[in-house]
C-alpha cells in the first residue's frame, strides 16, 4: 500500500510513523508513507498557502492552487482516492478503516485554518473523513489516526493474523476483558473459565462478555448488531445470573 499525505507540517509525522506497528510495517515494506509539504507546490516566493475568505469573516482559508498542484503532482495519471480530513466529513469507523485497507494507494489531505476553498471539495477530493465530533488545529493528527487504523489491518502488520479480528468494533461489539499473569493480584483473581482449557466455553464466555460490555457502555452499537440465537441465550443467561 502507498499512502501520500499532503500537509503544512511534515515534521509532525516523523515520530509516530517511525515507531511501533507503523514503523515495523514500513520496515517490512507492507506500506510506504509519502509526506508532502503543501508549501512546495506554491508559485510565489513567500510560499503563501492561505488567504482571507471572500465575504469577510475570521481566520484564513487554504487556497486551491497549491492543493490542486500537489494532488496533480502526486497522483499523476493514477486512479486513487483523495481524502480530505475535516470535521465535516463522514465519521471514521473500523469498517471504514477496513475499506481503506483494501486500497492500493490513497492521498490524505490535512485541512487547516478555517478550512479549504470550496472548489477543493467540489472538484478535487473524492471523500471527506472526520475522526470525531470535535475540532482539531489541523488534519495532521486525524491523518495519523486514519493511517494507524488502516495499517494494522494489512496482512502481516500485526504479530498475529487474528489480532485485528478481535479488536473492539471489528465485529460490531466492544472487545471482551483480557487477563494475563499473575493469576492472583492483590486479591483479584482471573476468572476460572479462562484457566479451564475448555476453548469452546472460553469463546462463549468471551462472546457473552463482549455483548454485556457493549450493552452497558455503548448501547447504540447493540442496535446495529445482528444477534444470533446463541447470543440471545447468552444475554438471557447473564441477566438471570445478575438477578
Amino acid at each position: 500500500m502507498k499512502i501520500h499525505i499532503l500537509t503544512l507540517f511534515p515534521e509532525m509525522f516523523s515520530g509516530p510513523f517511525d515507531e511501533s506497528i507503523i514503523g515495523r510495517a514500513v520496515d517490512q515494506e507492507l506500506v510506504s508513507i509519502d509526506i508532502n509539504n503543501i508549501r512546495d507546490y506554491t508559485r510565489d516566493k513567500h510560499h503563501v498557502v492561505d488567504d482571507s475568505p471572500y465575504g469577510g469573516g475570521p481566520g484564513m482559508v487554504l487556497k486551491p492552487e497549491p492543493l490542486f498542484e500537489a494532488v496533480d503532482a502526486v497522483k499523476g495519471e493514477a486512479d486513487m482516492p483523495v481524502i480530505l480530513l475535516t470535521p465535516q466529513g463522514r465519521l471514521f469507523s473500523q469498517g471504514l478503516a477496513t475499506e481503506l485497507a483494501g486500497m492500493d494507494e490513497m492521498i490524505l489531505v490535512c485541512g487547516h485554518y478555517e478550512g479549504v476553498d470550496e472548489r477543493v471539495r467540489q472538484h478535487l477530493v473524492t471523500d471527506e473523513i472526520s475522526i470525531g465530533d470535535y475540532v482539531l488545529s489541523g488534519g495532521e493528527l486525524a491523518a495519523m489516526v486514519v493511517v494507524d487504523a488502516v495499517v494494522r489491518q494489512l496482512p502481516g502488520a500485526l504479530g498475529s493474523e487474528e489480532s485485528a479480528g478481535g479488536d473492539s468494533h471489528s465485529t460490531g461489539l466492544l472487545e471482551y476483558p483480557q487477563y494475563t499473569r499473575p493469576q492472583s493480584f492483590r486479591g483479584w483473581e482471573v476468572p476460572e473459565i479462562l484457566l479451564s482449557g475448555d476453548h469452546a466455553e472460553i469463546e462463549r464466555w468471551r462472546r457473552g462478555q463482549s455483548l454485556k460490555r457493549t450493552a452497558e457502555r455503548r448501547p447504540d452499537l447493540m442496535q446495529r448488531v445482528a444477534l444470533s440465537d446463541e447470543d440471545r441465550k447468552l444475554i438471557a443467561r447473564m441477566e438471570r445470573e445478575e438477578e
